[in-house]
């Protein structure tokens, strides 16, 4: 097969999250440490630092990638979802895994899959680990991909854990409160392996320190711990709390991986350049201002749209899509009732309708137009924005992948 009819093969043939949501969730292990044992453990020979987390875990595992890289070291990154290409997934010093090894891996291993009904996730984490461990790398940072305890990087043994924070989202998969969500990304804490907790609120603290008693693991409040954190590529008013998990993560691995001052910050400044990170707080325009952001659950948006408050513009421009599992009376009370809309669908099967969204959205006095595209709602706000408006692009991952 081709990388297309590989890739092709990968998101139909199995579900997907990315895709198909709900079908696509797996409510254990089994089939990741079948696959893992097929591929001889890569996961053993792999040092790594696990990061989840309901929001900022890609933006925090870059920081760290960008960093170990600028301190000289072979560094692989295992973020998800990917916005344009598959391979984004799959990164060794923010280089992106070969197409050739992609459709090797698929190729060798089809018959092993379709016999054991493996889904996407489970097989990309198997070629993740598989191909670092031929990369040789010294130090992976490895994202979760939903929740902690049984989502399928779960099988590895981390030289730390990290939880950047706790929110409510993917809640028909991980519990409706934040005491049990938190207790589901506390899963990939380890018995006798530190774990660093980037923000806490009074609900989710007792989770953490409760599991990290039965596992005898020492356990960090990075946003106690930090007070000073340096400049950032990444802009979003947001990413303080990112940087001080990091941080925090880079000061106790110190032994194992030695970093100089001097080496963070640039590792800081340079983390879109050396890890190709898109879609946090992205200026795409000068005039009118154009900033793009993946934040698609309340904990996140409402940081975002705090920072929109701040800016000083005349009108406000939301181009809005998100997904049909969305809560969307959770989100759609947080958005500005002073600014036009320019409602669309992103273009996946799980893309809630926009004629759906521009109805709800009516019931919060939220007022736009329709648009058969995200790149036609887009054409239309940069269109009718003024030099001294403000366009916002958001609401999903998948709305900023078709823009950026």
């Amino acid at each position: 097969m081709t990388y297309q009819e590989t890739t092709n093969w990968l998101f139909n043939q199995l579900p997907m999250y990315q895709l198909q949501g709900a079908s696509a969730y797996k409510k254990d292990l089994t089939n990741t440490l079948l696959l893992a044992k097929h591929l001889n453990n890569p996961e053993k020979n792999l040092k790594c630092i696990h990061v989840a987390g309901t929001n900022g875990k890609g933006s925090t595992s870059h920081l760290l990638a960008s960093v170990y890289q600028e301190a000289g070291y072979t560094v692989g990154l295992y973020t998800s979802p990917h916005l344009k290409d598959f391979r984004e997934r799959i990164k060794v010093n923010g280089i992106e895994i070969s197409e050739e090894f992609v459709v090797d891996f698929v190729n060798k291993n089809k018959l092993f899959f379709e016999e054991n009904d493996l889904s996407f996730f489970e097989m990309s984490v198997g070629l993740a680990f598989e191909y670092f461990v031929k990369e040789k790398t010294d130090i992976n940072i490895i994202e979760v991909g939903m929740g902690g305890r049984l989502d399928s990087t779960n099988i590895i043994t981390p030289l730390i854990s990290v939880i950047t924070n706790i929110g409510l989202d993917h809640t028909q998969f991980l519990g409706t409160t934040l005491k049990a969500i938190a207790f589901e990304k506390a899963g990939i804490i380890k018995t006798e392996i530190p774990i660093i907790i980037g923000e806490y609120t009074t609900e989710t603290k007792p989770v953490f320190i409760k599991k990290a008693k039965e596992t005898n693991s020492e356990i960090f409040f990075a946003s106690d711990l930090i007070d000073e954190t340096y400049p950032s590529e990444l802009m979003g008013n947001y990413q303080i709390a990112n940087k001080k998990t990091a941080l925090q993560t880079i000061k106790l691995l110190q032994d194992q991986y030695l970093v100089k001052e001097k080496t963070i910050k640039i590792g800081f400044l340079n983390v879109i350049k050396n890890t190709g990170l898109l879609g946090r707080w992205q200026q795409l325009n000068e005039n009118p201002k154009v900033i793009c952001d993946t934040a698609h659950n309340s904990h996140g948006l409402k940081i975002v749209l705090n920072q929109i408050k701040k800016e000083k513009f005349n009108d406000l421009h939301i181009v809005l899509g998100v997904v049909n599992d969305k809560d969307l009376d959770t989100i759609l009370p947080l958005f500005p009732k002073k600014a036009i809309y320019y409602f669309c669908k992103p273009n996946i099967p799980r893309g809630l309708d926009a004629n759906i969204l521009k109805q709800k959205a009516e019931e919060y006095q939220l007022i736009g137009n329709l648009y058969n595209s995200v790149s036609n709602a887009y054409e239309d706000a940069i269109k009718n924005a003024s030099k001294n408006d403000f366009v916002y692009i958001g609401g999903s991952t998948f709305v900023v992948a078709e823009i950026v």
